[in-house]
């Protein structure tokens, strides 16, 4: 080992310490100053020589490796013999820090008197003086960090840093902790005044705001090492900071909505924020910002959301989307602060709904009661789209508003009990739609109008009962071939099932089918007739429709009626076809759902009469006969009965087609309403009204009957009752046979889930319950009325 230190000469501190202090003076004094190379070199080297030198307390050659012993003060020095070098920087570690110590508090006496600006502008500009000569002097002593401090800080020693570090350490000890308080005042003051509009020199603060955030420093800790925090920053600076923006803002906001309305608050708020935003972007740490638009949100918005709330509700009245957007983006800021005002705009849009509904009266017009609602959910549509960024939760605010204008309205509230005017009148707007009429868009604009018609449709809750009365509308316009399109009518189908499934529309595609087989069965049947009845011809174009029992909502016929001999013939020769056709099959004919046209040669001029086939019965009685019949005598030529004939007859009086013979009006039958029938009796004598006149040569007379309209509306409202009651059943069923035990508001809330075409009520499901445990079904639980328990 004689040879392991060769090379190596003591270097004592003191022989190197009074040019390298010197040298450090020059780093510092020449304030930011560029030092030659060959200096720097120079004072590096004295560095290394200290660090590399061997300790004269240790001897060159005593062993192979030496254990950390105490050195100088107490110290503990670690050497290293073997290598050849033995490491050591404490007492050159002391003198740098004793310097730097010294140089700081000459500087803090020349800057102690300073205030506001010019302190802001002494301290910005000696800490980046400070900050590089530090940087250089970190330089010269990077030996030292490599070996030493690394050495130290591995071995936990907490006061010990890099030499820049150190600097760092030791502004924040002799020149930050003293100054500032006033530092920090003096850039709130500079803050304050450009909130207030002032021009201000920004460097100032940018450079005051990285001084504190470059004195951050991570204490060590077992885990963590030593670094940069944000902890000078935020308690120096930040906390002050936001407690002067919470106190300005609050002053400001409340002298604002004390001197000018909401709106314009509103657009201060805005510019504030903005302004606060572009603060923190300029001379601002960017940690700030989250923190400062907290603040800035809960003095300028969240403290006045009431105030906004109410002027909320004048906006929208006024329609001020501008306002309201802008409202709606601050407040979007505040936690929850959104839940007040969908509800507003949700009572709001009812509130317009009800009042443009009512305005259509009791009686509306169904085009007018569907363009109402279209109007109103455009509008607010628009609105939300538009002004709330079409936000999921005021969507959800519109389309729950609409679903209660539409279910719940001035129509629906004075309608009939036990009918569903909503979806009626929304049937029948349909039907307007899809019948042949001059009125309607063109078949181009048709497809858009029938989306429109679904935006309605998918808010009423009644679904069910719109399809029982869509599919009368429905099988009317097919059996009467009133259609405007079948493209038309299919599409509409198209969007019925794309909304509620397969099963809704089922029968309704299969009444279409059947409709269109009958158009390819009508031209077989009329070659059929020309091959059999060359010798007697028909003397009448006839036509049939077959529809498929129990599919088509048409009640079954309920009396009798005898037709005229020439319909006799037509009849009888389609049903031999048909069952040629189709052996076995029954035919049963619709006589009230059945019309022709009759050539009229009794009046001034030639009309053709379009009738029913039972006004065509008694009109025709009036060929064979003479010019005068009476109730009764047409009663027996019909065989219908009386009541019938009387509203048929009525009907024909009304549209001046017969006319009453003077002084023949006889006693009511029994059980007829004098006001409908007005007092035609069984002797009362009717004959053709010859002075009858129109300016169309094509007259449709036909006129539903009353007493038919009356009856096909209450089995409507039956059939429905009926089907959902049988609904709930199964849903019942269903819920019960899975869980095999059910509570009581479970299992309500669980059906009322499931039915999606109607909403039942609770009264309506406690009914089904009770019936099907008559029908041992289910059954309650012993001891526990609440609770119900499926029988298998």
């Amino acid at each position: 080992m004689s040879g392991g230190n060769h090379g190596l000469r003591p270097t004592d501190l003191n022989q190197i310490w009074d040019d390298l202090q010197t040298g450090i003076k020059e780093v510092y004094e020449h304030k930011g100053q560029s030092m030659k190379k060959s200096r720097f070199m120079q004072l590096y080297t004295h560095v290394y020589n200290y660090c590399t030198s061997v300790h004269p307390n240790h001897p060159a050659g005593a062993s192979a490796a030496r254990t950390p012993s105490s050195g100088p003060n107490g110290r503990t020095s670690r050497c290293v013999v073997g290598s050849g070098a033995q490491f050591v920087g404490h007492e050159l570690y002391k003198k740098l820090e004793e310097f730097l110590r010294g140089y700081l508090n000459k500087l803090y006496e020349e800057t102690i008197n300073l205030r506001d600006e010019d302190l802001l502008r002494s301290y910005t500009r000696q800490w980046n003086e400070y900050q590089f000569s530090s940087r250089v002097l970190d330089g010269i002593c990077s030996y030292l960090n490599r070996h030493w401090v690394k050495r130290e800080c591995e071995e936990s020693r907490r006061d010990v840093y890099e030499i820049y570090q150190l600097a760092l350490v030791i502004w924040r000890e002799c020149f930050f902790k003293a100054l500032h308080n006033k530092v920090t005042n003096a850039v709130l003051k500079l803050i304050q005044q450009e909130r207030g509009k002032a021009k201000i020199d920004t460097t100032l603060i940018s450079g005051v705001i990285k001084s504190y955030v470059e004195l951050g420093l991570n204490e060590p800790e077992e885990g963590h090492q030593k670094g940069p925090n944000l902890s000078v920053y935020r308690e120096a600076f930040e906390n002050a900071f936001l407690d002067q923006t919470r106190q300005f803002y609050s002053a400001k906001s409340s002298e604002l909505l004390n001197s000018k309305p909401v709106t314009d608050f509103l657009i201060q708020a805005e510019s504030f924020l903005q302004e606060e935003n572009d603060r923190v972007y300029r001379y601002l740490h960017e940690t700030t910002l989250p923190t400062l638009a907290k603040t800035c949100e809960s003095v300028l918005i969240e403290q006045h959301l009431d105030q906004f709330y109410d002027e909320f509700k004048k906006l929208l009245e006024q329609d001020r989307k501008t306002d309201l957007a802008r409202m709606y983006n601050l407040v979007s800021r505040v936690p929850g602060g959104l839940t007040a005002l969908r509800g507003i705009l949700e009572t709001h849009i009812n509130e317009q709904g009800q009042a443009a509904l009512e305005a259509q009266g009791k009686d509306a017009d169904p085009r007018k009661y569907v363009n109402a609602i279209l109007t109103v959910h455009k509008k607010y549509s628009d609105l939300v789209i538009d002004t709330f960024t079409n936000d999921v939760e005021f969507v959800e605010a519109l389309d729950k508003a609409c679903g209660q204008f539409i279910n719940e309205n001035f129509q629906t509230r004075h309608a009939q009990a036990g009918t569903s005017k909503g979806p009626d009148l929304l049937v029948r707007y349909c039907d307007m739609l899809l019948k042949k009429s001059s009125r309607n868009p063109e078949e181009s604009d048709l497809e858009d109008v029938l989306n429109q018609v679904m935006i309605v449709f998918k808010y009423v809750e009644d679904k069910d009962a719109f399809q029982h009365i869509y599919s009368k509308m429905l099988a009317r316009r097919l059996v009467t071939q009133s259609s405007a399109s079948e493209d038309a009518e299919a599409s509409m189908l198209t969007k019925l099932k794309t909304a509620c499934g397969y099963e809704y529309t089922s029968k309704l595609q299969r009444m279409l089918q059947d409709a269109t087989i009958s158009k390819d069965l009508i031209p077989q049947f009329k070659e059929h007739i020309q091959t059999s009845t060359k010798d007697n011809p028909l003397q009448i174009d006839f036509s049939v429709q077959v529809l498929s029992s129990g599919l088509w909502p048409f009640p079954h016929q309920k009396y009798e009626f005898t037709l005229p001999a020439s319909l006799e013939r037509c009849i009888s020769m389609f049903a031999n076809f048909y069952s040629t056709k189709h052996a076995g099959r029954k035919l049963t004919w619709l006589y009230s759902m059945s019309k022709g046209e009759l050539l009229a040669n009794c009046f001034q001029k030639k009309y053709y009469l379009q009738a029913s086939t039972l006004q065509m019965g008694v009109l025709l009685l009036f060929n064979s006969t003479s010019n005068k019949l009476t109730l009764q005598h047409l009663q027996m030529g019909t065989n219908m009965r009386i009541d019938m004939v009387q509203q048929v007859v009525q009907a024909l009086v009304k549209q001046e087609v017969l006319a009453i013979v003077p002084g023949t009006s006889g006693a009511n039958v029994a059980g007829t309403s004098t006001s409908d029938c007005e007092e035609l009796g069984l002797t009362t004598e009717l004959r053709i009204n010859t002075d009858f006149q129109s300016k169309k040569t094509r007259v449709n007379i036909n006129q539903p009957i009353k007493s038919e309209a009356k009856h096909d509306q209450e089995q409507t409202q039956r059939h429905i009752a009926e089907d959902r009651q049988q609904s709930i059943q199964a849903a019942i069923v269903r819920i019960m046979k899975m869980r095999k035990t059910s509570q009581h508001q479970q299992l309500i809330s669980e059906v009322i889930k499931q039915l999606s075409n109607f909403r039942p009520s609770v009264p309506a499901i406690k009914r089904c319950i009770d019936l099907l445990i008559e029908k041992d079904y289910m059954a309650r639980v012993e001891g526990q009325k609440e609770t119900y328990t499926y029988i298998s």
